[in-house]
C-alpha cells in the first residue's frame, strides 16, 4: 500500500511518498531523490523496499524551489532543470528536512523506531551529510555527487555508512573517489565499495547506464546492511539477510 503524506517543519510542509510493508512492526528507510524529484524511479524503489519489509518514505526535497516535481532522466530539459535546482539548493535546509522525515518515520503506525537513509546521486550527497550531521541508524549512499566537498565532516561520522561508487562515474572523478576512500578508510563505521567499469547511476531502474548485475550486488549489500542495523537481534518480521529475487529483478542474493 502506498500514499503521499505530509511532513511539517517550522518552514512549512512538504509531501513524502510512503510505501508500507505487509508485516509489522517494521523499520523505516528514508529514500532520497536524485535531481528529478520523487519520480517513478524513486517510487519504485520505495515499493520494492516495502516488499522487503520496510516502511519506505521519499521526501520532496525541492519543495522550497518547486513542489512535487516528477521529472525524467530521459529528458534533456528535465536534466537542465534538475541541475539548476541542484546548484541552487540549500543543503543545510535539506538535511533538516530529511531529519524531519526521519522523525515522521519513527512515529508511523507500526514503526519500530529504527530509521535508515538511502539516496542516489544528489540524494547520495544528502545521505552522507545526514549521516555525519543527524545520526540515522544506518545510511547508504549511491554515487553521491559532491561528497568530496564535505570530507572535512567525515570525522563526525558515527553512523554505519556504505558508499557505492562506479569507477567510471562521469560526475565523480577518480581523484574525488580516491579522496572519499582515503577520508573514510580508517573509520570503523564506513565501508566504500567500488565497482569497476561502472558509470554514474548504474543502479537507476531502466537508466542509460543501468547494469543489472552490478545493481543487484550493490542492492543486496545495502539490504543486508540495513537488515543488520535496523532489525532487532530477536528478528522482526521482514526480509532477513537472505534476499530472494523479486519480480522486478532488482534485489537478489
Amino acid at each position: 500500500m502506498s500514499e503521499y503524506i505530509n511532513v511539517d517543519t517550522i518552514d512549512g510542509g512538504f509531501s513524502a511518498y510512503l510505501a508500507r510493508p505487509k508485516l509489522f512492526p517494521a523499520p523505516a528507510i528514508v529514500v532520497i531523490q536524485e535531481i528529478f524529484g520523487v519520480n517513478a524511479d524513486l517510487r519504485q524503489t520505495c515499493d520494492e523496499l516495502a516488499t522487503l519489509g520496510y516502511l519506505a518514505l521519499s521526501p520532496d526535497l525541492f519543495w522550497r524551489q518547486e513542489a512535487d516535481l516528477d521529472m525524467s532522466a530521459d529528458s534533456e530539459a528535465d536534466w537542465k532543470k534538475g541541475m539548476a535546482l541542484y546548484h541552487a539548493f540549500d543543503v543545510a535546509a535539506g538535511v533538516n528536512d530529511i531529519a524531519a522525515t526521519m522523525d515522521v518515520a519513527r512515529s508511523l503506525r507500526g514503526a519500530t523506531g529504527k530509521v535508515g537513509v538511502m539516496g542516489f546521486c544528489f540524494g547520495g550527497l544528502m545521505t552522507y551529510l545526514t549521516a555525519v550531521r543527524k545520526g540515522p541508524d544506518a545510511a547508504v549512499d549511491y554515487y553521491g555527487m559532491g561528497v568530496e566537498k564535505y570530507l572535512d565532516e567525515a570525522a563526525n561520522l558515527s553512523t554505519p555508512l556504505i558508499i557505492h561508487l562506479g569507477e567510471e562515474d562521469e560526475f565523480i572523478s577518480k581523484e574525488a573517489q580516491r579522496a572519499i576512500t582515503k577520508a573514510l578508510r580508517d573509520n570503523v563505521h564506513a565501508q566504500v565499495f567500488s565497482y569497476p567499469g561502472q558509470a554514474h547511476a548504474f543502479a537507476r531502474h531502466r537508466g542509460a547506464h543501468y547494469d543489472r548485475h552490478t545493481a543487484a550486488v550493490a542492492n543486496a549489500r545495502s539490504i543486508a546492511f540495513f537488515d543488520l542495523h535496523l532489525r532487532p537481534a530477536s528478528g522482526a518480521q521482514g526480509s532477513g539477510n537472505n534476499i530472494a529475487e523479486d519480480p522486478l529483478g532488482m534485489w537478489v542474493a
